[in-house]
């Protein structure tokens, strides 16, 4: 995507987040590599970065934004949960396929499939033994890295491997 796909972007330390919304509702937040902002375009655009930058210098920040309905009955189930983890605290994949009912894989597939992230904090769920699995259907690289600060954010980060 070029930057003109997105309303906003914010930077973040070491990332940026592209926001996509219409006058309604937001679309999604998708991470970037970091970059310079880019003003928002619209008043919603607005609110949500400034929504994000009040996350980014506080963990406890609650959301409050319009989203767009979007996933599959099983998906939004999977956020419901998500979202109910409570800063500070982390979830297995394996605990949330136990909670509805189905299995581990299929709850990560879901989290991968999250269109607003932050919003809806996949980043909190990691892998049975502490492990933090993949991030954004990705299992390494920038995006884990992503997901190490968010963990290290708000104060749950998982223990490094030893090595």
């Amino acid at each position: 995507m070029s930057n003109a796909d997105y309303q906003a972007i914010v930077a973040a330390p070491g990332f940026a987040l592209g926001v996509r919304c219409s006058a309604d509702d937001v679309i999604a937040v998708e991470f970037l590599p970091a970059q310079t902002e880019q003003a928002p375009e619209l008043p919603l655009a607005a609110e949500t970065c400034r929504q994000i930058r009040a996350y980014l210098n506080d963990p406890d920040f609650t959301f409050g934004l319009p989203l767009r309905p979007v996933g599959t009955l099983f998906q939004r189930r999977v956020w419901e949960q998500i979202s109910a983890i409570p800063r500070g605290r982390t979830e297995t994949y394996g605990q949330l396929a136990k909670n509805i009912k189905n299995a581990p894989r299929a709850v990560g597939q879901a989290c991968g499939a999250n269109h607003f992230p932050l919003i809806i904090p996949c980043h909190r769920v990691i892998a049975t033994g502490g492990g933090l699995g993949g991030f954004n259907r990705q299992g390494g690289g920038f995006l884990l890295d992503i997901k190490r600060w968010l963990l290290t954010h708000e104060g749950c980060a998982p223990a490094a491997p030893a090595g």
